[in-house]
């Protein structure tokens, strides 16, 4: 049986997504946002409010990065969280993270975190009931702790971190359930026949 929990925003699992960059002087901006989706091959849509200093920011530079926050920086993750770059400019120097200029955007790259998309901001939506930033994804960046032997990211060793909106709590991803485009594949068979 079912409970009614109500109206609250219940999808889980939500990526936590370090988004960052620079201000018009050049200073590095960080903050932490579960709202983002890839929405084409070559495209982030992050669902963030004009009020954001990161926001601002993206608006001056043109370009962002996105990096997968991992449980090993969950604390640095969550700090970029807590505090707004309105209210303390230099959040990101206190964090103790480090930050390159990417090689491809007028972004910077935060060292610590092991994934990151390197953004062109193709365009900002605002409508009633949206705010949303999508991005051109021209590069990914990869520690080479987090690639398989093929060269390609493994969720096993990537232990990305999960946000649940439903009790405020931090997961790790990385256990294997299934292969995609083949878990379903019985099923679809018996369907055809």
């Amino acid at each position: 049986m079912k409970k009614s929990l109500g109206k609250m925003p219940a999808l889980y699992p939500m990526p936590v997504l370090m988004i960052a960059a620079y201000d018009e002087n050049g200073t590095p901006c960080v903050m932490n946002a579960a709202w983002g989706t890839i929405c084409g091959q070559d495209k982030i849509a992050l669902i963030i409010g004009e009020r954001h200093k990161t926001t601002k920011n993206i608006r001056v530079s043109k370009a962002f990065t996105v990096a997968l926050a991992d449980k090993e920086h969950m604390a640095e993750a969550d700090f970029f969280g807590i505090a707004s770059g309105n209210d303390m400019p230099d959040k990101f120097e206190k964090s103790g993270c480090h930050a390159e200029k990417s090689e491809f955007v007028n972004a910077p790259v935060i060292e610590e975190f092991p994934v990151t998309m390197e953004c062109e901001l193709a365009e900002i939506v605002e409508t009633d009931n949206l705010h949303a930033v999508v991005g051109t994804i021209v590069n990914v960046l990869a520690d080479e702790k987090v690639l398989d032997e093929n060269g390609k990211v493994n969720p096993e060793k990537l232990n990305a971190l999960i946000f649940d909106q439903f009790q405020r709590g931090y997961y790790v991803s990385g256990d294997k359930a299934g292969k995609a485009w083949d878990a379903g594949m019985d099923m679809m068979k018996a369907a055809k026949e």
